[in-house]
């Protein structure tokens, strides 16, 4: 009962991501054709608010709710990074869904989006497996 919370704001970002149309497979389509700036804009704007955010929790030294110092190390660029942005944004264009909104879509009676809810399952419990012998 007391993850009831977080179930609510689950089900209303579902709901603002499909108002918002982020969940469209024809709006993820325009995308990847250069056909609209409606995917990009929203991107874009996540962007900008996680790098103001990182400013602000930098500059005032914010806590965790906990107390705890927040630390964010910097990563070192690995060419691994290419393969796997490559393989996530062919499996994104493939399918049409970002694995975020996978449940929204689901939710909203898209039920061929199983199987690429079930893909990234697979994906990552695979990606599980194999952590140990990947360079990184």
């Amino acid at each position: 009962m007391r993850y009831i919370k977080f179930l609510l704001i689950g089900i209303f970002f579902g709901i603002v991501l499909t108002k918002a149309e982020v969940i469209s497979w024809f709006r993820i389509q325009e995308m990847f054709r250069f056909q609209s700036f409606h995917m990009y804009g929203i991107i874009g704007s996540a962007v900008a608010v996680g790098m103001i955010s990182v400013i602000i929790i930098k500059k005032f030294n914010i806590k965790t709710i906990s107390g705890e110092a927040v630390i964010i190390e910097p990563k070192k660029y690995h060419k691994g990074y290419f393969l796997g942005g490559t393989i996530f944004g062919l499996g994104w264009a493939l399918t049409g869904a970002c694995p975020g909104p996978l449940f929204a879509l689901i939710g909203n009676g898209f039920m061929v989006m199983v199987v690429a809810l079930f893909a990234a399952i697979l994906g990552t419990f695979t990606y599980g497996l194999v952590r140990n012998k990947l360079p990184h």
